[in-house]
């Protein structure tokens, strides 16, 4: 008789955080330019999906020692349903059923994952994908739906195929010789999305010579709670899902040239003022300095990417909503990131999400209330892949994932980088945030902004003292 195979520490943690108002699930939609029919959808996951045996196992005792168990009763039928928009079929109402599955539970009785197809969305299709976050961390996941792609489709990541024919149907097995081109391109291209933003090797290796890990789980757990702001408050079970327009990639790099700031600092210290407007336009901004964000960061080598699991940990950021100068929320943005990326405070925060696994449920529900009131947002920025992706030849427009939140934490800020453009979702609680909108329009105005005072000057060769006066302005 097969060993049971456990979950993992930190992979229990996450499964026993579900709650009604905050439910553990990372949702992604794909929107393609052409459209693309159940049946086809449903033949692509057997292909290039079902081969990773997690997708096909269920959760026993959730409750006591969770492990994981192949569903008797596996049935793709019952994780892809084919559906349609009301009304204009348009982004809003995309928005709108987004905000809806983000309130439904998944089902534990099978395998924690669905997609659902729209198959008409503006002349082409949309695919919205929800994985639990016990499965695997937001990394690996999204190498998991990118080898979906015809670019990142590998065979050989399934090397037990042989012995499951079910998943790899006659054509299938004929047309893999056929991507064996690309597979070199998907490997690269995985590679360099893979990037953590902290590189885990810098903070592992701190970690065995003992030099920073005692003083980071130090900090890691006397922090104080975050100020009260409309951000913080009782959760209910609605949520509200948006996402921005494009922003251009290069031109987010050229201010971050300027200002000697990576694109991460830009972007978070672009979000910062965003608060800040949405905190001033509601008079709530007050004396309140900070805005304290969980971010999460990978702990993953690329070369293990493919490995299911949660290996990331958490670092806090107190992103300078008081300061009223939009450069100087940039450089504080950075100093404070640069001072993270010289510690080891990702890892401590790995380590206490493993410890938490194994404690009682009570405990880790007290434990996960205490470390949420320490913050009142969790932000992430993935790096994707900056080429054009497509599924049976329909090219990928655009990728927006959503990171889940845990505890007392209401918002959710991702962003997300594509083929030369970056995107901003918010995923929220309805009651907190009822209206996201002007958060992302904040966005995009602070972004504009420091664009404006910053490009024109430096692209005509200016100092960037000069044109870091103006952007301050």
């Amino acid at each position: 008789m097969k060993t049971q195979e456990l979950l993992s520490g930190v992979d229990a943690a996450w499964l026993r955080m579900d709650e009604p108002t905050n439910l553990m699930t990372i949702t992604a939609v794909l929107v393609l330019e052409d459209p693309m029919d159940v049946a086809m959808l449903k033949e692509l996951l057997r292909e290039r999906f079902l081969g990773f045996t997690r997708f096909r196992q269920r959760v026993r005792d959730p409750d006591g020692s969770p492990y994981w168990e192949l569903d008797p009763h596996f049935d793709l039928d019952r994780h892809v349903h084919r559906s349609a928009l009301p009304g204009e079929a348009g982004r809003t109402e995309l928005k709108a059923r987004v905000s809806e599955l983000m309130s439904d539970p998944l089902d534990r009785e099978k395998p924690l994952w669905e997609m659902q197809l729209i198959e008409d969305y503006r002349r082409g299709s949309v695919v919205i994908a929800r994985l639990h976050h016990c499965i695997a961390d937001g990394m690996a996941l999204l190498q998991v739906l990118l080898s979906l792609t015809d670019e990142y489709f590998d065979p050989s990541r399934f090397p037990d195929t042989d012995k499951q024919p079910h998943l790899l149907p006659g054509a299938v097995r004929g047309a893999i010789k056929t991507v064996q081109g690309t597979v070199a391109t998907g490997r690269r291209l995985l590679t360099e999305s893979a990037r953590s933003l902290i590189n885990p090797s810098h903070a592992l290796r701190r970690v065995k010579q003992g030099l920073s890990f005692g003083a980071a789980l130090s900090k890691f757990l006397s922090l104080s709670d975050d100020p009260n702001t409309l951000l913080k408050g009782e959760l209910g079970v609605a949520q509200r899902a948006t996402w921005s327009e494009p922003l251009d990639l290069a031109r987010i790099k050229r201010i971050g040239h300027v200002v000697d700031a990576k694109v991460n600092d830009v972007l978070l210290g672009a979000v910062a003022g965003a608060l800040r407007s949405y905190f001033e336009t509601r008079d709530d901004l007050g004396d309140t300095e900070t805005a304290r964000a969980l971010i999460p960061v990978n702990l993953r080598p690329p070369e293990q990417a493919f490995q299911l699991g949660n290996r990331f940990g958490l670092v806090f950021l107190d992103l300078p909503v008081g300061l009223d100068n939009r450069l100087e929320r940039v450089l504080t943005v950075k100093q404070q990131m640069d001072e993270i990326k010289a510690s080891a405070e990702a890892v401590a925060a790995l380590s206490v999400l493993e410890g938490l696994g194994y404690v009682p449920l009570s405990v880790e529900e007290r434990a996960v209330r205490h470390f949420s009131n320490k913050a009142s947002a969790v932000m992430t920025n993935v790096p994707g892949p900056q080429e054009p992706l497509h599924l049976e030849g329909r090219r990928i427009q655009h990728i927006m994932p959503w990171v889940p939140r845990a505890g007392h934490v209401g918002l959710g800020v991702s962003i997300f980088s594509y083929d030369g453009e970056v995107r901003l979702g918010i995923a929220c609680d309805a009651g907190l945030v009822p209206d996201p909108e002007p958060i992302v329009e904040g966005f995009m105005q602070e972004f504009d902004r420091l664009a404006d005072g910053l490009l024109p000057n430096a692209d005509e060769g200016s100092s960037s003292t000069s044109s870091a006066s103006a952007a301050g302005e």
